[in-house]
């Protein structure tokens, strides 16, 4: 625990006491790889990148309940090569209009040229680096080497973007493994980690494999702030995994993601969520459980899309809303039978 009080330590001298949902974006659940070994997208059968991609209307609906519940985007992805370069450069201007803000992309390696395009719409690109071991990373992401990560990092930082990258504990790494991850933050610039927790997903070589307790995950967030006072940490948590935030925000993870908060909005989990933020003595910014009164039709009609468009945002939006009004009233439900 040594290690968890300096961290907290160092984390408040840096930054105020406060955390945020970071909620990532997927505009499609297809992936030319699909051989990662840990990943949900390796177990699903082949289909056309088309078939598999969400609607603009969606993306944008999501991207509004994004702004208005302070939800920060993590980043904005989907599996490699799902969209085309042309596709991209004609949904990022959408969504950053409808976001009120720039995306973090995650999308794979991004050449020189694609960056350049990409740059006005982005904050700047996520590498799904996974492990820093290349014995571990090799086994479980046999056809998404490192290397052209890195090199876009370098390419990423020379036009002024910024670096963020990705790193799952539980496929394999040790913690002598933590002077390579170390030396990578430092040496590509990294401004952004994302410190997940591995999810065995059904059908992968992890199926049966224990999940990594809270206190090892703890221990990479915390070593990273010690050694990286002002880097922006995000910590994975899952709907199964709440009673651990207080640890990893102690620790030192500036925000948490991995919360399915559409499905579960005003959910008792949800409720949990936001008693856990206050149990680690950081304040919550934004909600996951009171939806604002708004007028739903105004926040689509202030921007600065075709009318057809605005019209599908509208209807997926008022979809997701009734959803999610009806997910906190089957939670108020279940809390009074059991009462």
């Amino acid at each position: 625990m040594d290690i968890i009080e300096e961290a907290d330590s160092i984390y408040k001298k840096n930054f105020p006491s406060e955390t945020h949902f970071e909620r990532a974006i997927f505009f499609s659940w297809y992936c030319s790889i699909r051989d990662c070994t840990f990943c949900f997208m390796s177990v699903q059968p082949n289909a056309e990148p088309k078939k598999m991609r969400r609607s603009t209307e969606s993306l944008l609906a999501e991207a509004i309940l994004c702004r208005v519940l302070g939800w920060e985007s993590g980043f904005l992805s989907g599996g490699i090569n799902a969209f085309s370069p042309a596709d991209m450069k004609r949904l990022l201007p959408l969504l950053t209009t409808a976001y009120g803000n720039k995306f973090w992309l995650n999308i794979g390696p991004l050449s020189p040229d694609l960056l350049e395009a990409y740059k006005p719409f982005i904050r700047g690109v996520v590498g799904a680096i996974e492990t820093v071991n290349p014995v571990v990373h090799k086994r479980i992401c046999p056809s998404k080497p490192i290397e052209p990560y890195l090199r876009m990092f370098d390419e990423a930082y020379k036009i002024g973007l910024a670096n963020a990258m990705t790193f799952i504990v539980g496929v394999g790494e040790t913690r002598e493994d933590l002077s390579q991850l170390l030396e990578m933050i430092e040496r590509y610039h990294i401004s952004k980690i994302h410190i997940y927790s591995l999810v065995p997903e059904k059908g992968t070589i992890y199926t049966e494999k224990d999940i990594p307790s809270p206190e090892e995950q703890a221990w990479w967030i915390a070593n990273v702030r010690v050694h990286f006072p002002t880097l922006d940490i995000q910590c994975g948590i899952w709907k199964d995994r709440v009673q651990s935030l207080p640890l990893l925000l102690r620790a030192g993870a500036n925000s948490f993601s991995k919360f399915p908060a559409t499905r579960l909005f005003g959910s008792h989990i949800a409720e949990d969520i936001e008693k856990q933020v206050e149990n680690a003595g950081r304040t919550f910014k934004g909600t996951l459980t009171k939806l604002p009164t708004m007028d739903w039709a105004r926040e689509v009609n202030v921007l600065a899309i075709d009318e057809s468009l605005k019209e599908r945002v509208l209807r997926k939006l008022t979809q997701y809303v009734h959803k999610m009004v009806n997910a906190r009233t089957d939670c108020s439900l279940q809390l009074a039978g059991q009462r």
